[in-house]
């Protein structure tokens, strides 16, 4: 009976063993190449791909910049510590396989969190390089998608003087949400809704400073790209994109600055929740939405003689901030309700979901329909904290004593 248990045992401690599997498939980092960033630009009938490769190198080593796109040092002195490639294909996928020739190590796109359409691929067409990039199990659905003005390679190249890329740069402009945030998957979600339209933030590259390369230089938010169908028919400044973010509920953070009428100088405040309401409305072939908006805020700056401790001066402030925010959305809608119709509001959603039956009767017509949408805003603020007494506060309250 011993032999027996002793022999039952060794057979399982045998089975044990050839169950184990051990490390023999796995993939040494050593053995990749890692994409950080990845821009598409058109190139004659093909497309161009160009990809931002992290280079491990020690934090003093040397190598200057060259053409070829590797990087080098920035004005801070640390080297850079990726380069830049290319390879054209008739296809995003072809292209993808071209550019693997380029390099000795399997390319790993676990690591890309940025992608650039250029500007004449985005006003070409978006949709069969999103379709790849949702089928393709390498490109990452939350990457961060950009439109560049030009190329988006150029943006690629430049040598940012403090993050280690480009891609670094993008990645936390993105994070910070000063303007649209927009992942592979959400603008996957937006050309397959109901408006048929969406919105991609837009990156130029900043001028660099006096003495510098033209290289050593940032690539930055500054506006929104509008999609209609799939392809880009327009853009929003700077300035109206904050209109869009109040509509679109997207506002993280923001201060807004007036100008009172009752004083000379300007208020300054910061955001600090703001909730935003779309309320469609159908009476007979009238088509109206009223956009409720509510914020709280924090005084942050003063250079005005207000006195904001008073209250009556403090409610006549959060009617001035509602009324500059209503002019802010009303001056965003101009330009893609009436000129590009294009529905990047959502608006097409609200009225699916309040009213789902005419909806399913004019879906086909959202074209016809959606630039005649009324559109009502009624905004409202609330200041919660004024700060401290101001200098000006006192010279005001001292003008008034003297007197």
């Amino acid at each position: 009976m011993g032999i027996l248990l002793r022999c039952i045992i060794a057979i399982n401690c045998c089975l044990v063993v050839l169950l184990q599997s051990g490390c023999w498939d796995r993939v040494e980092v050593n053995d990749l190449t890692l994409i950080m960033a990845a821009g598409l630009d058109k190139k004659d009938d093909k497309i161009s791909l160009s990809v931002e490769v992290f280079v491990p190198k020690p934090s003093g080593g040397g190598g200057g910049g060259n053409e070829s796109g590797e990087s080098g040092k920035g004005t801070s002195g640390a080297t850079a510590q990726t380069l830049v490639r290319s390879a054209e294909g008739v296809t995003l996928a072809d292209a993808m396989a071209k550019l693997q020739e380029e390099f000795p190590r399997r390319i790993f796109w676990g690591h890309c969190e940025i992608f650039i359409f250029g500007e004449q691929l985005a006003r070409e067409g978006f949709r069969d390089h999103i379709d790849f990039m949702m089928r393709e199990s390498g490109p990452r659905e939350r990457a961060d998608v950009f439109v560049s003005k030009g190329e988006a390679k150029n943006v690629l190249q430049l040598l940012p003087p403090i993050e280690r890329s480009s891609a670094e740069v993008l990645r936390e402009m993105a994070k910070l949400q000063t303007g649209m945030k927009v992942t592979v998957k959400d603008f996957a979600e937006m050309l397959n809704s109901n408006a048929g339209a969406a919105a991609l933030p837009w990156v130029e590259i900043l001028p660099p400073e006096r003495n510098q390369s033209p290289i050593q230089s940032v690539g930055y938010i500054n506006g929104t790209a509008i999609i209609k169908g799939d392809k880009m028919v327009g853009k929003l400044s700077d300035k109206l994109t904050r209109g869009l973010l109040w509509l679109r509920n997207e506002v993280e953070s923001s201060i807004v600055t007036i100008e009172p009428k009752e004083s000379k100088g300007h208020v300054s405040m910061k955001l600090l929740r703001s909730d935003t309401y779309l309320i469609p409305k159908i009476e007979g072939d009238k088509w109206s939405v009223t956009v409720k908006i509510k914020t709280e805020d924090d005084v942050i700056q003063n250079t005005t003689q207000l006195d904001l401790s008073n209250p009556k001066m403090t409610k006549m402030l959060e009617k001035e901030l509602a009324g500059d925010i209503e002019q802010r959305i009303k001056a965003a809608l101009v330009r893609p309700q009436k000129q590009l119709n294009a529905d990047i509001f959502n608006f097409a959603d609200a009225f699916r979901r309040k009213y789902p039956k005419e909806w399913h009767e004019v879906k086909d017509r959202w074209d016809e329909i959606f630039p005649k949408v009324e559109v009502n805003i009624e905004a409202s603020a609330k200041i919660l904290r004024t700060g401290m007494a101001t200098v000006g506060n006192n010279r005001q309250k001292n003008e008034v004593n003297k007197k």
